[in-house]
């Protein structure tokens, strides 16, 4: 027995230092079984009081009510052996007890004399255990406030604040939370806000705190005129609530934010992702209202831009037929937006009625007045994708147009998608081109047994058409002309090719490009360029517009292959200027150059190909290629030093991907890094924190995942998250060193350890850097990391007079110069001028502030020079050589020249300089350079 009995106590310590989640809900609910299987009720209670707290966390409500009940019972009937506070540092059975009646109020199933009683029965053992009754006050007050008693609610939280506060009443952040969502739903906006205001000045925090309380003014802080105020809070607000389905309210509060903001597509992406949360705990109704509410109040908007056919994912999921009802097939916006309406009618009529209330009417009241008001706040993280081309064919020969587009494209998937309409010609020429198309892409799709299958009605085609020759050709080759490369199918081809004299034309054409293109596959351009020459003599002769074209693209793509980038530049130019082109072959030519254009460091005009060929391909409908085109499009724009064109381009990109059910987490990488470079730091966060937990999921290689946490972590602190972005930049410090990345390592903690420099945490941040040091030395051919990781130290050391800090500055400035980086040279020596400073050596720090200086001149960086100037005559005057500091002030400001604030800070010491001096005109000119 002791063996199992040492297991439990174990899983409770595991538990209690565990957060909330999965993970501990797992590790709960096996303290209980175990527990139950030991039979012993004192054991049981420890796992069952830990397990009511979890359940709670995690909107368990079925587990925490029957958790609660079984404890309180024990309580009741031995108070000794069943302590109400186990002092274990997590809720105690009287702090559980507040979470009963609301988790009562949240579903009609409970009357309102059950809620009477529960709330009846805490105030009893409240009384009977020598509480304050803040705690109660508490409870009452957020019945009366769910039920739609006004009128009582503001009477309770009148006599709450006036009670004394004891370890029972809510702590800081969610008193004021509750509050504060108390005066929004009472139109006091502006209460509302100061007290979300104080919770965030104060740093206070708890369960679901801040991310409650700044959903819950996102409206008042819109009403106030506070746009960039509510776009911070709305995005702070979703990303610390989008990943626990507990946090229902606080995200359908955010999907109504980005309703009527103008971020419509947002709110929908929102829904999507969070629609199946309805179906998380079936006892949280009141939660199922608010956000059916909220969805429906998107939808509206949806629909009144004009996407109300959009397709909802997720929408059609079994779980939510009770809410929805059935459906055949996918939800369009506008028909949810009607449904979400009914479901929230449907149960805020049940609330009601057992409320004795219209709380809940008025509530939808209130939310429908919503679609009377807008306000324009754009946040770029989802977007709209134009639905199909209003050019869709409308008979088998336009399909036949757009099938030979796209395969022309090479667009593989939506060329198979459109050729069984094309095949409804009845040309057998042209069926016989459409079965061609399919058997090249059935071989390039490693679909083998099923171009077979196809080979037969190709030849029959081919017969029906009158081209027999072609027919016996392709009989006796099988599906070599169409790309199967094997060693039998390239023995065919040369054997064919050596009697190909005989042949017509256009058979000539087909065996030489076939040949050509199984040697541009095999890397061997020479031969395959020389056979595309032949085949297009043969189409040519043939007067094959087509084929000619297509094979012109083989020939570039032998070019490309020998690196001879001029030379298929000049090709591509010449070719793209022909008047012949059909869209999918010009589409295929622009996306070459474009890639050449990147390549060569051309990224504008890249970027403008890459731009065209997206607009072609959405006038063929290529949806698939279409997302491609934009990722390329965007890359471009990137490279172009365009993050904000980028933006766009991927955003639609990472929508197509993922409306073709594609994985879309490669291009939302990309979306989120333009985001940051755009300074968009905020949403950057939000999306780098969903794709690095979609890397989790799918166990991506740690030195990639470390990647993503490091732009996370950067995004973070640009955010002004500084606290978040220390932890998960050393969470991206584990996953680099469990790949082996030490340079990466390293750096993720130099640059935890800057912002832990940044607020005071000096010890802690020296500590990391010298970790650092020691990890980057197993590096050494990381040049910049190293030298990065070793100046940090060396600035760390010499802030607090340490003289280790001048080896590591000798050893950074040898890097320096061994790899002739001159700005680095220049930047450690103003390091050590100012450790040297540090340590009272005045001139020596004078004088290597002013090499510095010279050096960033020299180098062309004025900024820095003046910088470095300016702290030399600071150095100077602080040191009762104030007539000394003057000429440094003088240079410093003129090297300030472009940059306001240096000037505005130099011309500023400058004059208290010159006036302590007695020089008062020359102060008073310089001063006046502060009007200019």
């Amino acid at each position: 027995m002791a063996r199992p009995k040492k297991r439990f106590q174990q899983l409770i310590e595991e538990i209690d230092r565990t957060p909330w989640g999965p993970e501990e809900q797992a590790l709960v609910a096996e303290a209980v079984a175990l527990a139950v299987e030991l039979g012993d009720e004192r054991l049981e209670y420890e796992a069952r009081m830990r397990q009511t707290a979890s359940a709670n966390m995690v909107g368990a409500t079925d587990v925490m009510l029957n958790s609660f009940a079984w404890c309180l019972a024990h309580h009741d009937a031995d108070p000794q052996r069943f302590p109400a506070d186990l002092d274990n540092g997590g809720a105690d059975l009287m702090w559980q007890f507040k979470w009963m009646a609301s988790s009562l109020r949240s579903s009609p199933a409970f009357s309102q004399e059950q809620i009477a009683a529960v709330l009846d029965d805490m105030e009893a053992h409240y009384r009977a255990a020598g509480l304050g009754l803040s705690g109660v006050l508490t409870a009452r007050f957020e019945d009366a406030w769910d039920a739609g008693r006004m009128d009582d609610a503001e009477a309770l939280r009148v006599q709450l604040e006036a009670t004394p506060r004891d370890d029972h009443s809510h702590c800081d952040a969610c008193g004021r939370s509750q509050f504060a969502g108390f005066f929004a739903d009472t139109d006091r906006d502006a209460d509302a806000i100061r007290l979300v205001e104080e919770m965030i000045e104060g740093g206070f925090s708890c369960g679901e705190e801040p991310e409650h309380a700044l959903s819950r003014v996102l409206l008042p802080y819109l009403r106030a005129g506070r746009l960039e105020d509510a776009k911070t809070a709305h995005l702070r607000s979703y990303r610390l609530a989008k990943d626990n389905p507990d946090n229902l309210r606080i995200v359908a509060n955010n999907i109504v934010f980005a309703a009527v903001t103008g971020n419509e597509a947002r709110a929908l992406a929102l829904i999507e992702r969070h629609i199946g949360w309805l179906a998380h705990d079936g006892l949280n109704v009141d939660a199922h209202f608010a956000a059916l509410t909220a969805f429906a109040v998107a939808l509206d908007r949806v629909v009144a831009t004009g996407h109300g056919d959009t397709p909802v994912r997720g929408a059609d999921a079994p779980a939510l037929v009770g809410l929805f009802g059935e459906h055949d097939g996918a939800w369009t916006a506008a028909e949810l937006a009607t449904a979400a309406w009914t479901a929230a009618e449907r149960i805020g009529a049940q609330f009601d009625e057992r409320d004795g209330t219209d709380g809940h009417a008025r509530s939808l009241a209130r939310s429908r007045r919503l679609a009377d008001e807008s306000w324009d706040v754009p946040i770029r993280s989802d977007a709209f994708v134009a639905t199909a081309p209003a050019t869709t064919p409308t008979d088998a020969d336009g399909w036949f147009d757009r099938a030979m587009q796209l395969a022309q494209f090479g667009a593989e998937h939506e060329t198979l998608d459109a050729l069984p309409r094309a095949l409804e010609v009845t040309d057998p020429g042209k069926r016989a081109q459409l079965l061609s198309m399919r058997l090249g892409i059935l071989v390039a799709l490693d679909r083998i047994e099923e171009a077979e299958q196809v080979l037969p009605e190709r030849i029959a085609a081919l017969r029906d058409a009158g081209r027999d020759v072609q027919a016996e050709l392709e009989l006796r080759l099988g599906l070599a002309t169409f790309g199967l490369d094997t060693d039998d199918t390239r023995a065919a081809l040369e054997e064919e090719l050596a009697a190909a004299e005989r042949l017509p034309a256009w058979s000539r054409g087909d065996l030489a490009i076939s040949r050509a293109s199984l040697h541009l596959h095999a890397d061997e351009p020479d031969a395959a360029l020389d056979l595309a020459e032949h085949a297009a003599r043969a189409f040519a002769e043939a007067e094959d517009t087509r084929l000619s074209n297509t094979t012109t693209l083989v020939a570039i793509g032998a070019v490309l292959s020998k690196g001879d980038l001029e030379a298929a530049t000049a090709l591509l130019d010449r070719f793209l200027a022909q008047d012949d082109l059909s869209a999918g072959h010009r589409a295929q030519a622009l996306q070459t150059r474009a890639r050449v254009r990147g390549g060569t460091g051309e990224h504008l005009d890249g970027a403008a190909d890459a731009d065209e060929v997206c607009r072609l391909l959405a006038e063929l409908g290529a949806t698939r290629a279409l997302a491609d085109a934009h990722v390329l499009a965007g890359a471009l724009w990137e490279d172009a030093d365009h993050p904000d064109r980028a933006v766009s381009r991927y955003r639609l990109a990472s929508r197509l991907r993922a409306e073709a059910g594609g994985d879309a987490t490669g291009v939302d990488f990309r979306l989120a890094r333009a985001m940051l470079r755009s300074g968009d730091a905020q949403e950057a966060a939000e999306l780098f924190g969903d794709v690095l937990q979609r890397e989790e999921q799918a166990d991506v290689a740690p030195a990639s995942r470390g990647m993503t946490a490091t732009l996370l972590a950067r995004a973070l602190a640009e955010s002004g998250e500084f606290g978040q972005a220390v932890g998960v930049h050393g969470y991206a410090a584990e996953l680099f060193g469990e790949g082996a990345e030490h340079a990466d390592q390293a750096m993720a903690m130099t640059e935890q350890a800057k912002i832990l420099a940044r607020f005071e945490e000096h010890d802690d941040a020296i500590r990391l850097l010298e970790g650092a040091a020691e990890i980057v030395r197993g590096a050494p051919e990381a040049v910049g990391a190293l030298s990065e990781v070793l100046h940090s130290l060396g600035q760390a050391y010499g802030g607090r007079g340490d003289e280790r800090a001048f080896a590591l500055f000798d050893e950074v400035a040898a890097l320096a110069q061994q790899h002739e980086a001159g700005w680095l040279h220049a930047d450690v020596t103003d390091s050590r001028a100012r450790a040297l400073a540090q340590l009272g050596r005045i001139d020596e720090a004078v004088a290597a502030a002013l090499t510095a200086a010279d050096a960033f001149a020299e180098l062309g960086d004025p900024g820095s020079a003046g910088g470095s100037e300016l702290f030399a005559a600071r150095v100077l005057a602080g040191n009762e050589r104030a007539a000394d500091a003057v000429a440094v002030y003088r240079s410093a400001l003129e090297h300030a020249e472009g940059f306001p604030p240096l000037r505005q800070v130099t011309a500023l010491e400058l004059g208290d300089v010159l006036e302590g001096l007695g020089r008062h005109g020359e102060a008073a000119e310089v001063r006046a350079l502060l009007e200019s």
